[in-house]
């Protein structure tokens, strides 16, 4: 991907001379939450984006306060235009590693110096390899109920069961339509998972999953192996997330057993000067919810950069007193 800069206020293209007090890799909610923050804190900051956020096949997204319903891309294009207003300089392309004392060396660019790195770089959807299943991706075949199931209630669905979560995923939806039916897939289904489901009114059709069935742009149902067509309008999987860890790996941030980097609180990393926040941090997050992980990494940031800002005050004022002594 070719480096292409989008500067605020009529400021020049980055050049590798500056020193940002931060660099904000992903433009996503919790990016931009962080680097709006940041910005009305009069940090110098520069937010750097590959431009492939996870939503970008869903039409709206929901569960956001005021935004329901939007555009995924709508909101990104307001965050983009709200950081700008306070100097916050957007890079349109890909970290190709961190250096230590965070010199950031972008692809095709230049090495840029920050101070403190926050990484909100996502997660991507690892899809099962099922026919028809990344073509109808975030349209009617999708992930998250309390994302989507509201606008396909009272409607046929499906759970495909290629993911342990299958199950809970199909007792939830009941919550949304009293036709749902689990297809096991290679799944196996212990005997208290059948009584759940049973009791809870849902319908188990055995057998391997062929494919999806679309006509006129539409899913219309789930093949099976043996042939059989299930008939449905949505249907839901549950996808194994894979963060874009890579820089946090690379910086050797601490990891959890399941693979995902470790955290406090307000994001901040193993390694001193770096917070990750988002999907690459938590893949449970919601936009909503990845906009608040950014906004309080946003506030952790700047009282980390304030102390050093103190301490070397501090030692300035104490060399100029010792100077005139």
């Amino acid at each position: 991907m070719k480096t292409t800069v989008n500067t605020s206020s009529g400021s020049t293209a980055p050049t590798g001379d500056e020193v940002y007090d931060v660099a904000v890799i992903g433009a996503g909610a919790a990016g931009l939450s962080a680097a709006l923050l940041l910005g009305r804190a009069r940090r110098r900051v520069v937010v750097i984006d590959a431009g492939e956020p996870r939503n970008a096949p869903a039409a709206h997204m929901h569960g956001f306060l005021s935004r329901d319903g939007l555009p995924p891309a709508t909101l990104l294009d307001l965050g983009q235009a709200e950081i700008a207003h306070y100097g916050v300089d957007v890079i349109r392309g890909r970290v190709e590693h961190v250096e230590p004392g965070y010199g950031v060396r972008l692809e095709g660019g230049p090495v840029l110096r920050v101070r403190r790195l926050l990484v909100a770089t996502g997660l991507r959807d690892e899809l099962p390899d099922i026919p028809g299943v990344r073509e109808r991706w975030g349209r009617d075949l999708l992930h998250c109920p309390y994302c989507h199931a509201y606008e396909v209630r009272d409607q046929p669905l499906a759970v495909l069961g290629t993911h342990p979560g299958a199950v809970h995923q199909a007792l939830l939806l009941r919550q949304w339509s009293d036709d749902v039916v689990l297809l096991p897939h290679t799944l196996d289904l212990t005997a208290q998972d059948r009584e759940q489901l049973k009791a809870r009114g849902l319908y188990l059709i055995e057998g391997e999953i062929k494919q999806l069935v679309v006509d006129d742009d539409r899913l219309r149902g789930i093949e099976l192996a043996d042939g059989r067509v299930v008939p449905r309008t949505a249907a839901f999987l549950f996808p194994r997330p894979v963060p874009h860890d890579e820089l946090l790996t690379r910086l050797g941030c601490d990891k959890d057993d399941a693979g995902w980097v470790v955290t406090d609180r307000t994001g901040r990393t193993s390694v001193a000067g770096v917070w990750a926040v988002g999907n690459v941090a938590d893949a449970r997050a919601q936009v909503v919810a990845a906009a608040g992980m950014g906004s309080t990494a946003g506030f952790a940031i700047n009282t980390d950069l304030l102390d050093e800002d103190v301490d070397r005050a501090v030692e300035q004022h104490r060399h100029a007193a010792a100077a005139t002594r």
